[in-house]
């Protein structure tokens, strides 16, 4: 593995400014913030709900951020129910526990297939594989709007996939403890040998993301759980896929290059760094909004509007799923409430 690595890391002088630049933030995070405990808290909260409808929706959820606050709010009384239902509270859960535990979280076997059995710990139809390897081989696939399936990658077989996870977290723990290589890059090429083994029949994308954030915290990265990567990674879903299609397509080649995928994930950091630097010193949730949900709060100067209202005032230049995604991010950062339901529902700024 190691040799591999050496082989397939091109370090340019674009990539060491990208991790310079992060690296620098997360020195001043620690050094500068001034938010308050509870504010902390609430963006954490916010966090929770926006990582778990990103990360799920990626994989074909069609739950908006609303609903899953909604689910995540009862989970105690109403046990979820459909699939995509069980798999917000899946991720929801194991999403939470890592915020909460990730100081005494380990990369190991042990840990990676318990994260897996929580992440499918509320889905009935994934019962007898759930915290266990893959038995039989899979593919990696893009899910496109309408439904259709696009495969990106065939992943490692099934009967090598324990070798190829033994080797791997050998690996990653062996040079995490040694320090010669950044761990930024270390976490690229785990997180990138990890979808490339895809070790478990389902949940491989979502488990892929928690581990990243997992692994950001261990390595001094403390902002994460304030703004969302996972919704980041959702904004940029075809580069997303398109860097590990691209990185895929040399992989176990004698022309190895994870330059892809590292850029890729290196450009979603600094974007996270660039909302991360807007809240830092202030206490304005409207700092975490993209520019498209900016957008969509601005019109919020009269009483009430309504879905139809607000896209003939965008005249259509943001596509309709966006705009109700963007409505249910602005209700959970509590800078709007809705009136009424369903069709009839009206928006009314706090």
């Amino acid at each position: 593995m190691e040799n591999r690595f050496e082989k397939r890391v091109n370090l340019s002088q674009k990539i060491l400014q990208k991790i310079a630049q992060i690296d620098e933030f997360r020195g001043l995070w620690k050094g500068s913030l001034r938010l308050s405990p509870q504010t902390l808290g609430r963006l954490k909260r916010s966090v929770l709900i926006t990582s778990t409808g990103a990360s799920t929706r990626i994989e074909g959820s069609k739950m908006s951020d609303d609903e899953v606050a909604r689910l995540i709010a009862g989970l105690k009384s109403t046990p979820p129910q459909g699939r995509d239902a069980e798999e917000v509270a899946g991720y929801a859960d194991l999403l939470g526990r890592i915020f909460d535990n990730w100081k005494t979280l380990k990369i190991t076997e042990g840990q990676i297939l318990h994260f897996h059995k929580i992440l499918l710990n509320f889905s009935e139809k994934d019962k007898t594989h759930r915290g266990k390897y893959k038995t039989s081989d899979n593919k990696v696939v893009m899910r496109k709007k309408d439904g259709e399936e696009i495969v990106i990658f065939e992943p490692t077989p099934s009967y090598l996939t324990k070798k190829e996870m033994d080797d791997v977290i050998f690996w990653m723990n062996e040079e995490t403890s040694k320090k010669d290589i950044h761990l930024l890059i270390l976490i690229a090429n785990f997180i990138f040998e990890f979808l490339a083994i895809h070790p478990f029949r389902d949940g491989n994308g979502r488990l892929s993301r928690a581990l990243t954030t997992l692994l950001l915290l261990k390595a001094g990265y403390t902002y994460v759980p304030y703004v969302s990567l996972d919704e980041i990674i959702e904004e940029r879903k075809i580069d997303y896929y398109l860097a590990l299609r691209k990185t895929q397509s040399q992989h176990k080649t004698k022309n190895e290059d994870v330059t892809p995928w590292l850029n890729f994930l290196l450009d979603a950091l600094l974007e996270q760094i660039k909302r991360a630097k807007s809240i830092m010193r202030e206490d304005q949730p409207e700092k975490l909004l993209s520019e498209k949900q900016l957008v969509i709060y601005q019109l919020f100067q009269v009483d009430t509007l309504s879905v139809s209202e607000i896209n003939k005032q965008l005249k259509g230049s943001i596509p309709m799923a966006t705009l109700k995604q963007a409505l249910s991010r602005l209700v959970v950062l509590k800078l709007i409430e809705r009136i009424g339901i369903k069709r009839g529902a009206r928006y009314k700024k706090i």
